[in-house]
């Protein structure tokens, strides 16, 4: 379906937004990009780093390259590679800029700390190893005002929020019967909606578990779901039943039916959503096509507003988003991709850039936005308060944020219970190298054992020919 100009909405001063391509030597280029088929971004940025999950043999790993080291990274370059299978997601904390957490098909979620500066050599260490999952972990969220809370959805359909302080699971969300295949919070983190291979839609409330809507979306499956700011509407995309395209707006409070749905076109790879709550604008990238759409958000009818679309023959595997505080306010940038291009193994930015002549700081498109800063402490969060993000204004630019190191220790779990049930309990191995590690230390403890013994028999052997000695010696006669 063809989307008009609505000549109501020419005002705009996001109407002649247009994306703007970085040159090749302020690209990324040769990275081996995953290969993995998994529907999520494999790359996270921040003013600091750009991470991206590469292919690997033999467990999984990514890389972490700074931000200013653009051109070609060299094929020995490090990488984080303490996992025992693929990297399935990967995320910045939002608060402290060298702590990443990623998830594995190893079904563990582990937190690192990067250097300043990058690495210099393969890390495999992290500084939290975290153990609840029986089965491989999909994705992991931070909490979006609350320092050291993350959520981690596994294929076990489970949803575990971490005390990173503690490094162990506080609270389990157990609602979903399928996979859950995207997580999105409001802006005070109080309310979770999710998107799950059950074809339902849910608002959550995080703390107790509690569903407080949930839509039945038989006749399409929606595969990605984001807040839209304050607004109390969320936006979906997934794929209609005629097998096209689609988003649809909804009231978090009522989730009964959409208040708008609208097809967007005949391809097949997965729409990814991106909102702006500062500028109310919503970008739609296609999986495996080279286009971005994008739209202004209103509280009135038609709500959606076609703005215009960014084209490029490459086609997009993953998308990283720049937070706002590391864009350049100075040549009007209002949002920021890092695009994957797969097959050239090359990492593309694109500004979204307001033409303006005027030099000056623009605060019309700048208004105060979410910092580096957490609003609350994890007991805080977790004892039931609620705090909007903490706001900043990008006129002095950004302070970096001072390096924290994490107080949990690494160890390995032999149980964790939550909710009363012990989530460890009875877990088969997980992956085939997970199981080929298994069983080589499982030989190695044998040949270990067999030494041992044999040891054992010699020295046996020894102390009953000494006895026998000592019996048949003359002052024993």
């Amino acid at each position: 379906m063809t989307m008009s100009w609505r000549p109501q909405y020419r005002s705009s001063k996001f109407r002649n937004v247009y994306g703007k391509v970085a040159n090749r030597e302020h690209c990324f280029d040769g990275i081996p990009i995953t290969k993995n088929v998994h529907d999520n971004h494999f790359c996270a940025v921040n003013a600091k780093f750009l991470a991206i999950v590469t292919e690997s043999a033999g467990g999984g790993s990514f890389l972490v390259i700074p931000l200013e080291q653009t051109g070609r990274i060299e094929p020995n370059y490090p990488k984080v590679c303490g996992h025992q299978g693929n990297v399935l997601d990967i995320k910045w904390n939002p608060f402290i800029e060298n702590i990443i957490a990623s998830c594995s098909e190893d079904t563990s979620v582990r937190i690192w700390e990067i250097p300043e500066g990058g690495l210099k050599q393969n890390m495999t260490e992290a500084v939290l190893e975290l153990f609840g999952h029986s089965r491989r972990v999909g994705l992991v969220e931070w909490h979006p005002t609350t320092n050291n809370i993350l959520f981690s959805a596994g294929y076990d359909y489970k949803v575990l929020i971490w005390n990173l302080d503690i490094g162990e699971p506080v609270k389990m969300i157990d609602c979903h019967t399928d996979v859950i295949l995207c997580m999105s919070f409001n802006t005070d983190g109080s309310l979770l909606s999710t998107t799950c291979k059950d074809k339902k839609l849910r608002v959550i409330e995080p703390r107790s578990g509690k569903v407080l809507q949930e839509a039945s979306c038989k006749n399409h499956r929606v595969n990605r779901v984001v807040f839209l700011g304050n607004v109390k509407r969320l936006l979906t995309t997934g794929v209609s039943r005629w097998n096209t395209r689609q988003i649809a707006l909804w009231d978090q409070e009522d989730l009964a039916m959409p208040l708008i749905e609208e097809e967007i076109d005949g391809l097949s790879g997965l729409l990814f959503p991106f909102y702006d709550a500062d500028t109310h604008m919503l970008y739609l990238a296609g999986k495996g096509d080279g286009n971005i759409r994008y739209y202004e958000i209103s509280t009135e009818k038609p709500y959606l507003n076609y703005l215009m679309e960014f084209r490029s023959p490459a086609p997009q595997k993953g998308l990283g988003v720049m937070p706002k505080y590391g864009l350049d306010v100075s040549a009007c940038e209002v949002f920021r991709f890092y695009k994957l291009v797969t097959l050239k193994g090359l990492i593309e930015p694109i500004s979204m850039i307001v033409p303006r002549r005027s030099e000056t700081y623009q605060e019309d498109i700048y208004p105060m936005t979410p910092g580096i800063e957490p609003a609350l402490t994890p007991d805080e969060w977790l004892s039931g308060m609620n705090r909007d993000p903490v706001l900043m204004s990008l006129k002095e630019g950004y302070k970096k944020a001072s390096k924290v190191v994490f107080k949990a220790p690494i160890r390995e779990k032999k149980s964790v219970v939550v909710n009363g049930i012990d989530l460890l309990e009875n877990v088969p191995p997980r992956t085939e190298n997970e199981l080929l590690r298994m069983f080589f230390r499982q030989q190695d403890e044998i040949r270990r054992l067999k030494d041992e013994l044999s040891q054992k028999d010699i020295r046996i052997r020894q102390l009953q020919l000494e006895l026998k000695n000592l019996r048949n010696s003359p002052k024993n006669n």
